[in-house]
């Protein structure tokens, strides 16, 4: 590839937004090795030419994130520091005519599913043979799998159709093979990510295969950890309950976007469940799977959102008692069909409700966490900070759980399981020491 520089070309990729972008700019650094392209993630050296800006369209905040960080590379190019600018993910695939002519020094503009057609740009060939090849953004010893990209769901707030597609299963051997491949460098644990992770397999197999993906997976060799993030409540597969129960390397741990509680709002989301429905499955899956981990995520502000709703949605947590909760406020987002709808709860309303809501789960997160002192938890270490270890029991997942501080004069190594006593306990964090197995 042709550039003002005299030196070799080196990639700087800039991820916005979830884990699936995350794996994403994966892909794209194992395919521009493969070339023999030189890659970073997120360096702050400053010694590369080129920048791909990987973004996220999902609501407001995001695109805001998105669109301030390209023109913050488009300013380092007009300086001279940098020789080109390309953008993809779901920013570009939603709003690439209005951002080519907004931003016309980018360099060129990519939807989420064009990877070839980027590799093009750095006179690369796309390598199918890669599978699995990934340059790991996060730590070794943990890693992302994407088990299916898009979704068909219908949901009345979520843009991710438009940009994502339909759902697209990817076939249980890759994935199985992927896995190994991420065993061999390292990875201990894989959290299970996709839109909607209970479709899996109803394109492809004309069935749902996720059950039968998850004993494949726990059967890969040094997999400790298996996490599940994103299923969807409604037509829920029960027999995923059952594997986790079955095997030991499957988390007790749950990711399950409810979104509200309140029927009206249930409704007028669509999301095809009432909040009677939502109970008796909850009830189910902690019979069946006793000391699960719950987590949900929910929306304040939807259009039309009452203020007896809300109390039924904190009635709800109050019953329920998730052991982890994420909220989010609504954003009016274009080409859903919410968004025919007035967005009639002001900004500053809605962040209220969702502080409130949150205050709720607040005094539930410290109540769980106090059940918790005196007992033991295998514990894996991510990291060490400030003289300390930060690690996470199979009932925490990476960036949006809880963490367990751990003080320790001896070593531990990054990436290794460690048992770790509980001696203190807050809001949404603990606090131990490690034991040896038996104490």
């Amino acid at each position: 590839m042709k550039t003002r520089t005299l030196k070799k070309d080196k990639v700087n990729i800039i991820t916005l937004g979830c884990s699936k972008n995350m794996v994403d700019s994966e892909v794209l650094s194992g395919q521009l090795l493969a070339n023999e392209i030189d890659v970073v993630h997120e360096s702050t050296k400053k010694d590369h030419n080129i920048v791909v800006v990987n973004t996220c369209g999902f609501i407001d905040k995001a695109k805001e994130e998105s669109v301030n960080t390209i023109i913050e590379q488009v300013a380092l190019k007009k300086k001279g520091s940098l020789d080109k600018v390309y953008v993809t993910g779901c920013l570009s695939q939603r709003y690439r005519e209005d951002l080519e002519r907004e931003i016309p020094e980018v360099d060129a503009w990519f939807g989420t599913m064009e990877l070839p057609l980027m590799l093009k740009q750095f006179e690369a060939d796309y390598k199918s043979e890669l599978l699995g090849e990934r340059l790991l953004a996060t730590p070794r010893h943990y890693a992302y799998l994407k088990i299916s990209e898009g979704c068909n769901r219908t949901c009345a707030f979520c843009a991710i159709p438009l940009m994502r597609g339909s759902h697209v299963s990817r076939p249980i051997e890759e994935l199985v093979k992927e896995a190994e491949s991420l065993v061999k460098k390292g990875v201990r644990e894989i959290l299970l990510i996709a839109q909607e992770l209970t479709y899996y397999g109803l394109d492809i197999y004309k069935k749902r295969k996720l059950p039968e993906l998850l004993h494949r997976l726990a059967d890969v060799k040094g997999l400790e950890w298996i996490r599940l993030h994103y299923a969807y409540p409604s037509k829920f597969p029960l027999e995923i309950l059952d594997v986790i129960k079955e095997r030991d390397n499957i988390c007790n741990y749950l990711d399950m976007p409810l979104q509200h509680a309140s029927d009206n709002m249930l409704k007028a989301m669509r999301r095809q469940i009432t909040r009677s429905e939502m109970t008796d499955l909850i009830h189910t899956i902690r019979e069946k799977v006793p000391g699960i981990c719950l987590r949900t995520t929910l929306i304040a502000g939807f259009p039309g959102e009452t203020e007896q709703d809300v109390e039924e949605l904190k009635e709800f947590l109050q019953e329920h008692r998730f052991d982890r909760v994420g909220i989010f406020t609504y954003s009016h987002e274009e080409g859903t069909s919410g968004y025919e709808l007035a967005d009639d709860v002001p900004a500053a309303e809605k962040q209220r409700r969702a502080e409130e809501i949150m205050e709720v789960q607040q005094e539930i997160s410290y109540e769980k966490n106090q059940e918790k002192l005196g007992q033991v938890f295998k514990t894996l270490i991510d990291k060490k900070e400030a003289g300390r270890y930060l690690g996470r029991t199979e009932f925490d997942s990476v960036e949006v759980d809880n963490e367990v501080i751990i003080h320790s004069e001896e070593k531990l190594p990054i990436g290794e399981f460690v048992n770790v006593k509980i001696t203190k306990a807050y809001d949404y964090d603990l606090e131990g020491i490690v034991v040896k197995t038996g104490n």
